[in-house]
């Protein structure tokens, strides 16, 4: 098997699989005062510190949730409960990831004013059309750091610290699903007040995510009940997948700068292919994320692509994995023609892939593009 579906997924790491194995076995509620509990407690502060360290936050700037998506809509819906009585504008792009996108739209329905900045005929989105976008009614600004149909990298930083500069009572939130352990996340330099995180995109297991919040900022929760997480959200923690999350990030953390030359190199390899083969566009920028990259094999449907792919063992996405097959309006805001985005096959890479195995998927669309019927 040839994998290179890593955006939708990652394998979970042994450390990781051994850590879920561990915690189910030993089967404590991090709430309960007795001896399993207390263990439970410990492996859970345990993962907190591993996830907070690879943020360069504080432990207790860490909130665990059940994914990026509801660590996400917990920020976005938590910013307008908050401030939106007074400040009824959000600052977002046109190139979001669903759990953001869909959670503005729901706000525009309330009344709120929508601002998405679109990438421009380069497919970039400037710092300072998004700083500009931004007055004294705009209650959060929503950015994410890596697309995760492109790779295509965001200027988060730039933006915020200049918002924060001239607007210190605004918001800042960055989907970092894509960035986190694969590119130098850390949250003073990202001047995010909020950071959504994803264990599975890790190779952590599916079903946890993170919060950070920065120290003295404060929005309602989602959930309430029992108090867990410090009152913030409320219900029993999944201390299993914690310890997988926490083991995952440890062992990432170790070598992000390697991992990335590595993949970097894949990604060379795929684009040189590419442009050596008659047919093959590449989408994604030179300079966005080494982990992503889009191509349309022009003429062939992407989703008869995919499974003539996967017939040969390769294993690819045509789009987000979000989008169940649709049309993707992402490349479209990236300035991609209707014809080509029937076409766009997104590989995406982790540092267990070789560049062997770009040799021979290349090889397998060669094959597909002598074989199958052509777009009409």
């Amino acid at each position: 098997m040839i994998y290179l579906d890593n955006a939708a997924t990652t394998k979970p790491c042994e450390e990781a699989v051994e850590a879920v194995v561990r915690g189910l076995r030993e089967f404590g509620n991090p709430s309960s005062l007795h001896g399993l509990g207390l263990a439970a407690e410990k492996e859970r502060e345990h993962a907190r510190n591993a996830i907070a360290s690879a943020l360069g936050a504080l432990p207790e700037e860490v909130f665990f949730t059940s994914c990026a998506t509801e660590s996400s809509n917990t920020v976005i819906f938590g910013a307008a409960a908050s401030v939106g009585k007074r400040k009824k504008k959000i600052v977002t792009t046109s190139v979001e990831h669903p759990s953001v996108a869909v959670c503005c739209d729901k706000l525009a329905e309330q009344g709120f004013e929508v601002i998405r900045i679109s990438p421009d005929e380069n497919g970039s989105i400037s710092a300072e059309d998004i700083i500009s976008a931004v007055d004294d009614n705009t209650c959060l600004v929503s950015i994410m750091l890596v697309n995760n149909e492109t790779g295509t990298i965001l200027p988060v930083e730039r933006a915020f610290t200049a918002i924060k500069k001239k607007y210190p009572q605004v918001l800042t939130h960055c989907d970092c699903v894509q960035g986190f352990m694969k590119l130098p996340v850390k949250v003073k330099k990202l001047g995010a007040d909020f950071i959504s995180l994803s264990a599975h995109k890790i190779h952590g297991p599916k079903g946890i995510g993170a919060l950070y919040i920065r120290k003295g900022v404060h929005i309602p929760s989602l959930l309430v009940g029992g108090g867990q997480e410090r009152g913030f959200r409320s219900g029993t923690e999944s201390v299993p997948l914690i310890m997988g999350f926490g083991a995952a990030c440890e062992k990432l953390s170790a070598d992000i700068g390697g991992r990335f030359e590595k993949v970097s190199a894949i990604k060379s390899r795929l684009t040189q292919l590419c442009s050596e083969t008659d047919g093959i566009r590449v989408l994604s920028p030179a300079d966005g994320s080494p982990y992503i990259c889009s191509i349309a094999v022009e003429g062939l449907k992407s989703e008869v692509m995919l499974h003539f792919l996967e017939q040969r063992g390769i294993y690819v996405s045509s789009g987000s994995a979000c989008s169940k097959g649709k049309k993707s309006t992402v490349i479209k805001e990236f300035g991609v023609s209707d014809k080509l985005r029937d076409s766009v096959l997104r590989i995406s890479f982790c540092a267990e892939n070789e560049p062997s195995e770009v040799d021979q998927l290349i090889a397998a669309i060669r094959e597909a593009q002598g074989s199958l019927a052509r777009i009409k």
